[in-house]
């Protein structure tokens, strides 16, 4: 069985959602059970609705799961086996107020050694008032554990000091983590969770739960800065990359190739879901930071919106349907032209708003040139029917000609009047795609 288990306190950033795909992936691949676990255990952090949000964003990507569970329903559990490892001499009380441990903490910075619990302390202030007991797990032992991706790594004995399993009656993330995981048989998660690992071995040991589990932690994704991508980084929330009109498919191909040379040579970027399954391999990914590629995810989902059928872009026009079903095959053509030039549905659906802005808008809009733009759009309207039989080059000679203008003073007017914007696809490509629309284009 394997899970992904994201915490309702924010939003769904990009390498949450790559864990999830690679959870899924390895799941169909092992043909296991694939289940989501909310891990709700911050109830001071806990947001509400992101659970429902995140389940909605994990299908939208196709990643469907077998069974929802959420942490806080078993508490119960969590906490009897805490008391099962305080009979057991595994697990102690610890009565250490906050400011005992701030003082030793800053002992140990002022002699500068890292900072250690020591189990003797456990019961110095027993007693105090305003002093609640906390339950720690010994811990005395060194650990190791097999990456798939960044291979052996061990941790010493002294590196991992007794560590509080149970707070205020409510399970530490490690112990409630490692509980829940009991039936997994591969964790896949980004590699902020390595200095957990050891800790969720120990508390398995404790508990005598089998060891047979594989890990696999993901490297991190650098932002254009080479740093680590953070909130602050727009382009680290799914949502916004959606809101941007990326294609779902586009961006979870991306961060499937994200580090995978092999699989990127093997399939290259437009493949379905389904059939990576059968060549991803996690030992493949780069054990190395990956970089963030906002302009290749964008190519990704430009291509891939290329393969969709033009029909599917329609509910995107339909302010536009009374233009589109005057002239339905030169819409199309609208469509797949721009289609080339553009990678998302926002951008294909601003381009095409555009070309359609009210007149006076464009005038706006134009930086320069506004004489030259009334005496060309004035050109264009007393000859509508004449020029309908014109090409391009017939076009713009005969308005050069009415108008009297020519170089900048006639094209960037020109294309404001045709497209709505001051740069773009060449107007011969775009002119005889639009001359069915010419007359809504200029209309007053």
């Amino acid at each position: 069985m394997l899970r992904f288990a994201p915490s309702p306190t924010g939003d769904m950033h990009i390498g949450n959602l790559r864990a999830a795909i690679f959870n899924y992936i390895m799941a169909k691949k092992l043909k296991q059970p694939f289940i989501i676990r909310i891990e709700d255990t911050d109830l001071e952090r806990n947001i509400k609705g992101k659970d429902k949000e995140i389940l909605s964003l994990l299908q939208t990507f196709g990643l469907e799961f077998s069974s929802v569970i959420y942490q806080s329903d078993n508490f119960a559990l969590h906490r009897d086996l805490a008391l099962k490892l305080i009979k057991e001499g595994k697990a102690f009380y610890c009565y250490c107020s906050k400011e005992f441990l701030e003082d030793k903490r800053e002992e140990a910075k002022a002699q500068k050694i890292a900072f250690r619990y020591k189990d003797e302390w456990a019961e110095l202030e027993k007693g105090a008032k305003n002093t609640s007991p906390i339950i720690r797990l010994r811990a005395n032992e060194a650990v190791s554990f097999i990456d798939s991706i960044k291979g052996e790594i061990s941790f010493n004995a002294n590196e991992i000091d007794s560590f509080v399993i149970m707070r205020n009656d409510i399970p530490t993330y490690n112990f409630a983590c490692s509980i829940d995981d009991k039936e997994m048989s591969y964790i896949i998660r980004g590699e902020d969770h390595i200095s957990n690992t050891p800790k969720q071995i120990l508390i398995k040991r404790a508990l005598g739960f089998s060891e047979n589990v594989k890990y696999a932690h993901l490297p991190i994704i650098l932002n254009e800065e080479h740093k680590k991508m953070s909130k602050r980084d727009k382009a680290s929330s799914v949502e916004w990359l959606l809101s941007q009109g990326l294609e779902a498919r586009a961006i979870a191909n991306y961060l499937i190739l994200l580090g995978n040379t092999k699989l990127e040579n093997k399939l290259g970027e437009l493949f379905s879901l389904e059939s990576c399954i059968e060549h991803f391999c996690l030992e493949n990914v780069a054990s190395n930071p990956a970089q963030f590629d906002y302009k290749k995810m964008a190519q990704i989902s430009r291509d891939i919106m290329r393969e969709r059928e033009i029909s599917s872009f329609y509910p995107l026009f339909s302010n536009l349907d009374s233009m589109r079903l005057n002239s339905p095959q030169s819409f199309d053509d609208l469509i797949t032209l721009y289609l080339n030039e553009v990678g998302t549905q926002i951008a294909l659906k601003e381009h095409i708003d555009s070309i359609f802005l009210a007149i006076d808008k464009k005038r706006e809009n134009l930086v320069e040139f506004h004489n030259e733009f009334d005496s060309i759009l004035k050109a264009i309207r007393e000859n509508l029917d004449r020029i309908q039989g014109y090409d391009y080059n017939e076009f713009k000679d005969f308005i050069a000609t009415q108008s009297g203008y020519k170089g900048k003073s006639l094209f960037k007017p020109l294309r404001m009047i045709l497209s709505g914007q001051e740069h773009g696809i060449e107007l011969d490509k775009l002119y005889h795609v639009l001359k069915p629309f010419i007359r809504d284009i200029v209309r007053k």
